[in-house]
């Protein structure tokens, strides 16, 4: 039986051939010792490999496979290592975290070392007198004046209001009036305030509203702002200051760094649906992006120095912006700033100069705290110095919404008719929302406590 189910020998040992071939693909390492392995796709299949305990030809042993007729179809390919990775083409490139820039100190340790102790605005004998007055006249006068300036600074918007703030020439106090709008706006307003500095050329607007040191700036931010960012997201990039209100820098305080119009546009666009009011300090003109913040903005404010040069130089800008269009001389106001106590400027003569057209003009008096530079602390400014910053503030945010008033015997969009108080804003003897009582027409802490 055993010789019967045997395969014929092949003349010139066939048998010794096949055996030969089969010990040969089980020393295969291609085929990794698994029996009847092939070193190619589509090999026929070999027989079983012999063994000891079951030699060749014995009658335990299985018959041979019958070589088939045609190869076997090839094998499919192999799987990818990673299964779980989706396709190619459903997967888009990863998008690279753009690089986070480092903190800068505005000035180095050893240079802040060598700043002086911060003197108060008013001299001691100015305080004192003022002092003995108080005991003898009634408050009810600056009381009202202070109240009146607060009303009108916490005047209701429907959106954000932005407030741009130049010069013709540097040394007018710009940066300074706009730390003063930023702080006064941050105290009196319960709405988010944001101060961004769109002078990069080694501004002083973070300095001035005690920052110590700088990340992110206005061409970061434009890198990174999205639409469905939301205000807790973009608090993150900015600076807090005084009173509540945000700062966003315009550069880390190198030479050289320039803010285009296209990134300007991009930042200012993004922070209008969350901030109510924003306060930007801008190049000195002619430059094009503080042209343009003074076209785009709802108001604008020209600082000058109380010079018989400075006052000319901002006639001619005011001339010009009349001719921009017919609107813009009345939203803007023009801070006459008083930068030594011994000026010799006809301020009446001054102010009418400036007051031709219809531009309002404030008068920011001299004081010696903001005269030291450094940060602006509102409790050592000077008592003048703090009612003119409420006055221009009023002002400002008065000329800001004027563009939502409607025609003459109707009520101004935002505000309710005459007899019911407006959205926004309670009745009388009654705070906002979000306000302690008095809180809202109360000064600055500097004020109350003298």
């Amino acid at each position: 039986m055993a010789a019967r189910n045997s395969p014929t020998p092949a003349p010139g040992g066939g048998q010794q051939d096949w055996q030969r071939d089969v010990l040969r693909d089980l020393s295969s390492p291609a085929t990794g010792g698994a029996p009847g392995a092939t070193g190619a796709p589509g090999a026929p299949s070999a027989p079983s490999a012999p063994s000891a305990a079951n030699p060749v030809g014995a009658a335990a042993s299985p018959p041979p496979q019958p070589r088939p007729s045609s190869p076997l179809p090839p094998l499919p390919p192999s799987p990818p290592a990673h299964t779980s990775s989706p396709p190619a083409h459903a997967s888009s490139p990863p998008r690279l975290p753009l690089p986070s820039p480092l903190s800068v100190p505005l000035v180095t340790p050893e240079l802040a070392a060598a700043e002086g102790r911060s003197r108060h605005g008013d001299t001691l004998a100015r305080r004192t007198a003022r002092a003995l007055r108080s005991l003898v006249a009634s408050a009810a006068r600056d009381t009202a004046a202070v109240t009146e300036a607060a009303r009108a600074i916490q005047q209701p918007v429907t959106t954000g209001r932005q407030i741009a703030v130049t010069s013709i020439r540097g040394g007018s106090g710009k940066s300074t009036v706009a730390a003063l709008l930023g702080l006064t706006y941050a105290h009196y307003r319960p709405d988010p305030v944001l101060a961004v500095e769109a002078d990069p050329a080694l501004g002083t607007l973070p300095r001035r509203l005690g920052a110590t040191e700088v990340r992110w700036s206005v061409p970061d931010l434009a890198r990174i702002v999205d639409p469905s960012m939301r205000i807790t997201d973009l608090t993150g990039y900015l600076l807090p200051f005084e009173g509540g209100g945000w700062l966003l820098p315009g550069s880390q305080g190198s030479v050289g760094a320039q803010i285009d119009v296209g990134t300007y546009r991009t930042v200012m666009a993004a922070v209008r649906r969350y901030f109510g009011t924003t306060v930007v300090d801008c190049e000195s003109l002619p430059a094009e992006v503080a042209r343009t913040a003074l076209v785009t903005g709802q108001a604008r404010v020209l600082t000058t120095p109380a010079t018989v040069e400075g006052v000319a130089a901002t006639r001619t800008v005011l001339d010009w912006l009349g001719k921009v269009h017919r609107s813009m001389l009345p939203t803007t106001v023009v801070a006459l700033v008083r930068t030594s106590p011994d000026a010799a400027l006809d301020q009446a003569r001054a102010v009418a100069q400036l007051e031709t057209g219809g531009a309002a003009v404030t008068v920011l008096p001299y004081d010696r705290h903001l005269a030291a530079g450094g940060a602006v602390r509102t409790e050592l400014l000077g008592r003048a110095t703090r009612e003119a910053a409420a006055l221009l503030a009023a002002a400002v945010m008065d000329r800001a919404v004027s563009r939502e008033r409607a025609p003459a015997g109707q009520a101004p969009a935002g505000q309710a008719p005459a007899g019911q108080a407006p959205a926004g804003q309670a009745r009388a003897g009654q705070a906002p929302a979000g306000r302690a009582p008095g809180g809202p027409t109360q000064p600055f802490a500097g004020e109350r406590a003298r």
